[in-house]
């Protein structure tokens, strides 16, 4: 091909002028002026899309509507006498109640008593359940000797051993703790067993490879990949630990929330137990946002996704 038919090819049609057989610019880019140097075509300009430029409303906040709406349709139920305060009483009433438990000693001296009960039955569950998880978890012996026994028990109701507890360590402090001890055992045990055998065999090979000897595994391969079953398992065995407290405490307690709420519904005194129970609602989640942080700081080796 000649240089003249090179031109003649890419002229425009005959009638129309150059800057019409010009390319328009795309769809939301703006054309912007020439350049100075005398660039061919149009400067792009960055055009940000409407979504991007929209507010938002921050996540705290929306999480919060649905609390505050039920708040404030519970108390137009209760001040337009739908909903009587001998069935439930009004979120004013129950405020008033919560301030006057805590000016009078009452429930700081309860929330303190179910508070030790917990963290003793936490103790001594945890550390059963823990040890019964790395002996079946670690060793084919163990597991032959220990997760039989513990799958056939933990089929049981634990709530339904309650009778024996009391037969067994009499109606004191004992039988509580037993029997918070009791679902925080299986819960940890069941995490932590199946943590320690869901790690990667090909990094157990790896760490062997390495010459890292039996404690060496444990200790740098099969613990830290347990790790998130075990803050799970502690997760579940907290409320599993609040759950048996509430229990334990209507087996003649003569103090702690149980003993509020044993004694508030004596006298059908509906505002008495809702504070009890959102007591315990506030610790649990207390306890389950320390547990999260601490779980947090443990595994930042370990990047998840978190939504969008």
């Amino acid at each position: 091909m000649t240089v003249d038919q090179a031109v003649a090819r890419h002229a425009p049609p005959p009638g129309i002028s150059a800057e019409a057989a010009a390319p328009s610019p795309a769809k939301g880019v703006e054309a912007g002026p020439r350049s100075e140097a005398g660039s061919d075509g149009p400067e792009l300009v960055r055009v940000d899309p409407v979504s991007g430029r929209r507010w938002s409303v921050p996540r705290w906040l929306r999480r919060t509507v649905g609390p505050v709406a039920l708040l404030v349709l519970w108390q137009v139920l209760s001040a337009s006498g739908v909903l009587e305060a001998q069935i439930l009483a009004s979120p004013g009433t129950i405020a008033a109640t919560a301030g006057d438990l805590v000016s009078d000693g009452t429930l700081p001296s309860a929330m303190l008593v179910s508070l030790q009960r917990v963290a003793v039955g936490l103790l001594l569950g945890g550390v059963t359940g823990v040890a019964m998880a790395l002996v079946s978890g670690l060793s084919r012996l163990g597991e032959d000797l220990v997760d039989a026994t513990v799958q056939m028990l933990r089929s049981i109701p634990w709530v339904g051993v309650i009778p024996l507890f009391i037969i067994w360590l009499g109606i004191g402090e004992a039988p509580k703790v037993a029997l918070i001890s009791l679902g925080v055992a299986f819960h940890l045990y069941l995490n932590v067993y199946a943590g320690i055998r869901g790690v990667d065999a090909q990094l157990v090979e790896a760490g062997q490879s390495l010459g890292l000897s039996r404690w060496g595994l444990i200790r740098h391969v099969v613990l830290p990949g347990a790790l998130p079953g075990a803050m799970t398992g502690l997760r579940y065995s907290l409320a599993t630990a609040w759950l048996a407290l509430v229990f334990g405490e209507q087996v003649n307690a003569d103090d702690g929330l149980g003993f509020l709420m044993n004694q508030a519904r004596e006298f059908f005194r509906t505002d008495v137990i809702v504070v009890c129970l959102v007591v315990y609602a506030i610790l649990g989640l207390i306890a389950d946002f320390l547990v999260r942080t601490f779980e947090r700081l443990l595994l930042q080796w370990r990047p998840t996704f978190t939504g969008q």
